[in-house]
């Protein structure tokens, strides 16, 4: 747990978080990170709330304030835009290239079939602004099934286009499952251990992301949050 740096993959009261920016910056600086990734839904996640261009620009001037203040946490810049049905990104490309970083998700139309699921995905993963594909299969433990992808295909362009995977840490969904983190590793993705924390309690639950990470016999340096602030927006791109 000490060798994460950052973290990434928050939510705020902008979208569907609990806490305000203010609120889990200060916890993030507490919990010794160096950075923090805010990723607020996008404008077409209504059940979450999410924020509209203006709001994020917004959002984006309040880091801004934050950064030029702070001498220990700097926030980056993110948004968790939804991966719509036909592949394409929730927000424009004008809006994207303003980020730091784009977490890329599913949160509807879950049902389509494995062939469309997975074609979704991939177009979405050869988006050059897409940094992170958060909580890769959808599943919700006790709640819901993984919707129908292949997986295997998923990864393999991940790790074509330097995506980064998401082990998602939250313990309703420990999303990569640790057997396909394995299997990704071996075709060379490298994944950030992100809480996916709507309030800044969310910040301990690293450490189920951990145990994911440490029983696919991941290391150090497979998981792109151990690296300080700058080698990881190079990363980025």
């Amino acid at each position: 747990l000490s060798d994460l740096r950052g973290i990434l993959h928050c939510h705020t009261t902008a979208s569907d978080g609990k806490s305000t920016l203010e609120e889990m910056a200060e916890a993030a600086e507490a919990w010794g990170a160096e950075y923090l990734g805010i990723t607020d839904h996008s404008a077409t996640a209504r059940f979450a709330n999410g924020l509209s261009e203006a709001e994020l620009r917004e959002q984006g001037t309040a880091i801004d304030r934050w950064n030029a203040k702070s001498k220990k946490l700097r926030i980056l810049k993110g948004s968790e835009v939804e991966i719509l049905p036909d592949g394409s990104l929730d927000f424009p490309t004008k809006v994207l290239e303003r980020l730091d970083f784009v977490v890329a998700a599913v949160h509807t139309n879950f049902m389509m079939a494995e062939e469309a699921m997975t074609e979704r995905i991939v177009k979405a993963l050869r988006n050059k602004h897409v940094s992170i594909l958060a909580h890769p299969t959808g599943r919700l433990l006790l709640q819901r099934e993984a919707y129908k992808v292949k997986i295997d295909e998923v990864v393999r362009v991940a790790a074509e286009e330097g995506v980064i995977v998401d082990i998602n840490a939250h313990p309703n969904r420990l999303d990569l499952d640790w057997r396909a983190v394995r299997a990704a590793k071996g075709r060379g993705v490298r994944f950030a251990v992100n809480p996916d924390a709507h309030h800044v309690s969310g910040y301990e639950d690293h450490r189920y992301g951990i145990g994911v990470a440490r029983k696919a016999w991941l290391a150090k340096k497979d998981i792109v949050n151990t690296l300080p602030a700058e080698k990881l927006l190079a990363l980025f791109g």
